[in-house]
């Protein structure tokens, strides 16, 4: 590790400890060179899987156009962000333990569905009419009978 106050590069970790969660693991480290101590702190880094749209083209999966398309369907809905920070975590947790390295735009859709769904059916619906590009009234219809 590398002295941000002098750029040395050898350290020695005087203390560790762990976050009270236990994600975290928390250094302090004093630089050989110059004496001075600094924090760091390590988290795991876990890889998001790409994700591939209909036209082949791949991704970085993005959490904040995630969100923003989960409002959209909210929007002037009763919903509270706890409730969609909550479904976001969920959709986020289910791709971090799928271990695939690529998703189909597909498959997050479904995803992003069923937690509307989940959690208030209007937006369920209004997602639903955008995501499947119904074709017809029908179309529609059907989906509010499967509601």
């Amino acid at each position: 590790m590398r002295c941000p106050f002098c750029s040395h590069e050898e350290t020695q970790v005087v203390e560790t400890r762990d976050s009270d969660e236990g994600d975290v693991i928390r250094r302090r480290r004093r630089c050989l060179s110059c004496d001075k101590r600094f924090t760091t702190y390590e988290r795991p880094e876990i890889a998001m899987p790409s994700v591939v749209k209909k036209g082949g083209a791949r991704v970085e999966f993005d959490s904040a156009k995630l969100r923003a398309s989960m409002l959209l369907a909210l929007r002037k809905r009763p919903v509270s962000m706890e409730q969609v920070d909550a479904a976001i975590e969920r959709i986020e947790e289910k791709l971090r333990t799928s271990g695939a390295r690529e998703l189909p735009s597909t498959r997050l859709g479904e995803l992003v569905m069923r937690e509307l769904k989940r959690i208030d059916k209007v937006a369920y619906v209004r997602f639903a009419s955008v995501y499947r590009s119904f074709e017809d009234v029908d179309e529609f219809r059907q989906l509010i009978r499967d509601i």
